[in-house]
């Protein structure tokens, strides 16, 4: 009777001993996953982190821009008025004179995409302060000299001699054209001294083409609902 109760020590064993193997090996197979899913989990966790900070970015250049631009509006509506009344010179560079300090701000503290813009707004007020002739019988040298021509002649009221600086310019102003955006931005300043919204969204629309996102659309958006 003593051998059977010996064989059936042996055959309780051998199952025991596979089940601490198993376990064995799905431990190792458990630790080999978590040190796979560790590495996914912190590159998903990048890429969110990326996303994040790539988007708040955006918003917050947007935010910027929009900021810059609606005090730059502001401060050239309180310079010109609202276009409908024509103001007598001698105002218009009252204003300016009183005003000048807070453009010289603006520049300083622009966007990149909106400081040529306001750096050629700053030159044509001083421009006019000076008092450096009449747009009409002035002469540029160059496409930023035209420019600053124009946007003197805006700030004064003088739409025809506005245009007839800008308009030689329209073919060229492309992105190539380092002066291009200070264009696109003095003709929508020209149509809204004009009240000419028609024209405007011609203007936008032909700038989207000619820039397809390499430009700041949003800056000319807000500009256009100011006309």
């Amino acid at each position: 009777m003593a051998r059977p109760t010996k064989n059936r020590e042996i055959q309780v064993q051998k199952p025991a001993q596979s089940l601490a193997h198993f376990q064995s090996k799905l431990g190792q197979d458990k630790d080999e996953e978590a040190g796979l899913l560790k590495p996914i989990l912190l590159g998903a966790a990048a890429l969110v982190a990326v996303g994040l900070l790539v988007g708040g970015w955006s918003t917050w250049r947007t935010s910027v821009i929009e900021k810059h631009e609606a005090a730059l509006s502001a401060l050239q509506l309180e310079v010109e008025g609202d276009g409908l009344t024509p103001l007598p010179a001698p105002e218009v560079e009252k204003r300016m004179k009183e005003r000048l300090g807070r453009l010289d701000a603006l520049v300083a503290s622009a966007p990149s995409s909106c400081k040529a813009a306001t750096a050629g707004l700053l030159s044509t007020w001083r421009l006019t302060l000076e008092g450096k002739g009449e747009p009409s019988s002035s002469k540029a040298e160059d496409a930023w000299g035209q420019l600053r021509l124009a946007q003197r002649s805006i700030a004064l009221g003088r739409i025809q001699e506005a245009r007839a600086q800008l308009d030689p310019l329209r073919a060229k102003a492309t992105p190539a054209e380092p002066w291009a955006e200070a264009f696109w931005t003095s003709q929508l300043d020209a149509d809204r001294l004009a009240g000419d919204r028609a024209q405007a969204l011609k203007d936008v629309a032909d700038y989207k083409a000619r820039f397809k996102g390499r430009g700041d659309a949003s800056a000319m958006e807000s500009m256009l609902q100011s006309i």
